[in-house]
């Protein structure tokens, strides 16, 4: 295999462009000469519009116009978002209020647009804005996760969005009830803000006939789809693109207001329009990740084996239902429900609740990081209340390797795994040998010591169909993949890919993404599915090309058997001395009239899904007198199957470890009992800094994916999933033996000194 081909740690072939000023974001390639948008956003978490008068504001300096939810009507526009709606197993309908693009009648969360502005300039914008006159009768504030409260939407008594239920409720009872040992944990899963570098933004020009949007987003086909149905126009008639994207993590996966903001303007006027929000703005609108209650119960024989498994939880759904944000917590969350443990008897229900506050939707992992906090957490407590070690209680209920295909109790089909090498690898690595001795050092220097272990499985998500084209130019040759980059490096192990099944070099080889002109169709990037599904399609398409040109060349070199050779880039005939490079061979097609066969599309569907898995095993230090923690030392152990580039991989699972750290420890979402979001700044959200984070030692034990042909298991999300109870379950180590039973996210120093000071009590009683 060649030095620069898969499973190789090479360089990312797309840094130096970035690092040199060359990315094209969406800001920066607006057309010259573009009118700027301006959103003008509710500051009240929930009222009545009584007055919105826009008069002065269109007849601002600078103003070309202006748009409310009337505006839009009068246009012929339906002032409501797509959404998607969980499927119920009681066939019960979820409530289904209307997500308007701008605010009609009532506001429901601090930074609900309510008008749009478009400018020579944001300043002139800006100013314009503060010219509506805009009045909002207050309405009652609900914030609490629970059920009840002000009614929010009509469609939604109670505020309760759906009741989604998986598995046999009287079963799971009675399994319980006859248990020998029962044990019943509670998790809050606090809301983060996603802070991607770059925050959302987009372009939109019409020329007359068609619709060119551009933005920062996770893949082009839905909102192309979004835009023809909105506007009635034909296929032919839009266009989108993604150019470069500064991070997306499941935020940018949807469709926001602005789009279709932008969008129409652009057509209304016959001019570019773009839009780009601030830090704070991207804070109160983009959407949020994460914030449910969950009660999690174990059932366990005397031989403390998981006899039954039930999960009751409560999520938060913000104002309005977001594009998947129904689905995350009740369908996506069940995939992993069980994680890695062999227990079949089992109830689910999980409740959507509807908040003044930004919608919640998919955020790092979308579901499954939620899913394996909670049983996690339940896990490490039980061991605590049981007596046993951590370790060994897991490895009481691995499923065993011998037991694989497994189908899960939710319908799950694990293909491979082996739980137990990985545990055993992590523990060695992690050197839990030698915890006791580093715990005693952090006591000399007046602080505590925890160990958290968190055993995670991840299941692959998004479309699990993918279309490659491959077409060999005249140096080397163009990729038009499905995906899109938000950052993960697609452009080196696509062209890894490429290079190993043609011998071309990896500058010679071109990646073309993010452009519903180019591509025909694709699933975009989220779910940990990109490289797993599109080099599949890669693989099969450039089969398809060399076959072409083998063919070609058998009649045009009056020969048989033609074949290629990989590692070398060539093409050979047995019995013969003539060589033909692959671009040789593509220019004798061109020259023959033959161009076609210098070009392949193929589609391929995965089989089956692939189920990442590990163990990650933190150690955190609390500041007696402070509160003050910090993760000390970090070890994980991945089975990612295959790797096609491990230093990209590896990178993947260091950005999801801090991400879950930041969860962990800092980022704290804070409103107001008016609904008021007082953390909508980097000065007052705690987003996770470099001294944060510790080294990370990662590694691998590989048990290949039986589900694709090139074994491998998506490892985007699998950083955040394993890290979150890991961390919390150091912390509840580290404090357990003061008596605190109860720890939850995120341990600022305010929170867990307050835990010391339990402590204490407890101590004095």
């Amino acid at each position: 295999m060649s030095k620069f081909g898969t499973s190789q740690p090479i360089t990312r072939l797309e840094d130096r462009r970035f690092l040199t000023g060359q990315g094209r974001y969406v800001d920066d390639i607006a057309p010259e000469g573009s009118l700027v948008g301006y959103v003008l956003r509710s500051a009240e978490a929930h009222g009545t519009i009584t007055a919105l008068d826009v008069d002065a504001a269109r007849q601002a300096p600078g103003v070309h116009l202006v748009l409310t939810a009337t505006d839009l009507a009068r246009a012929g526009l339906t002032n409501a978002m797509r959404f998607s709606v969980v499927k119920t197993t009681d066939g019960s309908k979820p409530a289904t209020p209307a997500r308007p693009v701008l605010a009609e009648g009532r506001v429901r969360f601090v930074g609900d647009p309510v008008a749009f502005v478009v400018a020579d300039s944001l300043t002139q914008a800006k100013d314009a804005a503060e010219l509506i006159a805009l009045e909002i009768d207050s309405l009652p504030v609900k914030l609490d996760l629970a059920p009840g409260g002000a009614t929010i939407h009509p469609e939604a008594p109670d505020n309760l969005v759906y009741d989604f239920t998986m598995g046999e409720l009287d079963a799971t009872r009675a399994a319980l009830a006859g248990a020998a040992h029962v044990v019943t944990h509670t998790s809050h899963d606090n809301r983060i803000i996603v802070g991607s570098l770059e925050p959302r933004g987009c372009y939109a020009e019409w020329d007359g006939a068609r619709l060119h949007l551009a933005f920062n987003g996770q893949g082009v086909w839905g909102a192309k789809g979004d835009l023809i149905l909105w506007f009635g126009l034909s296929p032919e008639a839009v266009r989108v693109t993604n150019p470069d994207v500064g991070g997306g993590f499941g935020m940018k996966a949807m469709g926001y207001p602005e789009h279709f903001l932008v969008a129409h303007a652009a057509r209304s006027l016959g001019r570019p329009v773009r839009w780009m929000s601030d830090r704070t703005e991207a804070m109160l609108s983009d959407n949020a990740g994460r914030d449910l209650d969950v009660t999690t119960t174990l059932g366990f024989d005397a031989d403390l084996r998981l006899v039954a498994f039930q999960t009751d939880s409560l999520s938060n759904m913000g104002a309005y239902v977001s594009q998947f944000g129904q689905n995350i917590q009740s369908a996506l969350y069940s995939k992993v429900l069980t994680g890695t443990y062999d227990v079949q008897t089992y109830h689910f229900r999980n409740r959507g609740v509807f908040t003044n506050t930004t919608q919640v939707d998919a955020y790092r992992g979308a579901g499954r990081p939620e899913a394996i906090y909670a049983l996690e957490r339940a896990m490490d407590f039980a061991a605590r209340q049981l007596g046993v070690d951590p370790l060994e209680l897991r490895r009481r209920n691995f499923i065993a390797r011998d037991a694989f295909p497994y189908r899960s109790a939710t319908g799950e089909l694990y293909d491979v795994g082996d739980f137990h090498r990985v545990l055993a690898r992590a523990a060695h690595e992690a050197d839990l040998t030698g915890f006791d001795g580093r715990k005693a050092a952090s006591m000399a220097q007046g602080k505590l010591r925890g160990l958290g272990l968190c055993y995670y499985i991840e299941s692959i998500l998004g479309d699990p169909a993918e279309t490659a084209t491959i077409e060999i130019t005249q140096t080397g040759a163009r990729v038009y993949v499905g995906t899109q980059s938000n950052g993960q490096g697609h452009e080196t192990v696509y062209a890894q890919l490429l290079h190993d099944q043609t011998g071309l070099p990896l500058d010679a080889i071109e990646i073309v993404q993010g452009d519903s002109d180019q591509i025909g169709n694709g699933g975009g990037t989220g779910g940990s599915r990109s490289v797993t599904v599109q080099g599949m399609a890669m693989r099969a398409t450039a089969e398809t090309l060399i076959a072409q040109l083998c063919a070609f060349l058998d009649r045009d070199m009056d020969q048989t058997d033609t074949m290629f050779d990989a590692a070398e880039g060539v093409f050979r005939a047995p019995g013969s001395n003539v060589v033909v490079t692959l671009l040789e061979a593509a220019a004798r097609a061109h020259a023959a009239g033959q161009s076609a066969l210098t070009k392949a599309t193929e589609t391929r569907t995965l089989p089956g899904r692939s189920y990442p898995n590990g163990c990650h095993i933190a150690e955190i230090e609390i500041d007696r007198d402070t509160g003050a923690t910090r993760v000390a030392r970090y070890t994980v152990v991945d089975d990612f199957g295959n790797l096609m580039n491990p230093r990209l991989a590896e990178g993947q699972v260091h950005g999801g470890i801090a991400q879950g750290i930041g969860q962990a420890i800092s980022e704290h979402v804070v409103y107001d009992e008016t609904g008021q979001l007082l953390t909508a700044s980097f000065m007052d959200y705690g987003m996770p800094r470099a001294d944060d984070v510790p080294f990370i030692a990662f590694h691998t034990e590989s048990v290949p994916s039986t589900a694709n042909p090139l074994g491998m298991k998506g490892c985007g999300e699998a950083g955040t999933v394993g890290a979150l109870a890991a961390v919390a379950n150091a912390v509840q180590d580290a404090l357990w033996p003061l008596g605190i039973r109860q720890v939850d996210m995120p341990f600022t120093p305010a929170r867990v000194w307050s835990y010391l000071q339990q402590g204490e009590a407890i101590a004095a009683q």
